[in-house]
């Protein structure tokens, strides 16, 4: 008569091999690619179980994060360095291949972090694996450019209108947009006349681009 299988254990953590670190279901980690020249993969612990005659043989099940260059439609000017997915992905790996705990914090949270690490990520879309879509399905836009904001380029900010300009689109340097004291867009300025000391005006009018949205497959 054939054995039966033991039965698995979902357990509430695990200590990852080679380390002291203890992850739980809910945390996100970073996971070995199978093609050494590539970084590892980012996933969030959905689950932890135990299997075999020990409960030695430990897998994880995950939800995977995808980077911009993993998506159908590629890596995008906007995408931050450090920007996610999280994907309707999900897979059972060995628990041997998680590396370590990564951070993957909210939009708004990562553009207010003094430092960023290397286990720092962000993450401001889900993503559809199967069709290449995203949710939310549309963005703000800001600049003359029109594009969504990318927490790894400089921007300032009208102080009349609160429209944010990357400096070049402006026609100035990152050098001059560093110094600068004060900014008035160009539509501001003339509507109100202002000009302070030490401060820049725009080429062109903002047209409140802020709030203005863009689907994201036609960015």
């Amino acid at each position: 008569m054939a054995k039966s299988r033991p039965p698995k254990r979902i357990l509430e953590s695990y200590t990852i091999k080679g380390s002291d670190k203890l992850i739980k279901p809910g945390d996100c980690v970073l996971m070995r690619a199978s093609d050494a020249s590539k970084p590892p993969y980012v996933a969030r612990v959905e689950a932890i179980e135990a299997a075999g005659s020990r409960g030695t043989n430990v897998r994880v099940r995950v939800r995977w994060y995808y980077r911009p260059e993993e998506s159908i439609g590629g890596r995008r000017p906007f995408h931050g360095v450090k920007e996610v997915f999280l994907s309707d992905h999900y897979d059972v790996q060995s628990a041997d291949t998680i590396e370590g705990k990564c951070n993957v914090h909210s939009f708004r949270s990562y553009t207010k972090l003094d430092s960023v690490n290397a286990e720092d990520f962000f993450c401001r879309f889900e993503y559809k694996s199967a069709t290449g879509s995203f949710v939310p399905d549309r963005i703000a836009v800001f600049c003359k450019c029109e594009m969504p904001y990318n927490p790894d380029d400089l921007m300032i900010q009208c102080e009349e209108c609160s429209d944010w300009f990357h400096p070049s689109c402006i026609g100035m340097t990152i050098k001059d947009a560093k110094k600068l004291e004060h900014f008035f867009c160009q539509s501001c300025t003339a509507e109100n006349g202002k000009m302070a000391e030490n401060s820049h005006e725009a080429t062109a009018q903002s047209e409140e681009k802020s709030r203005a949205m863009k689907f994201l497959v036609g960015i």
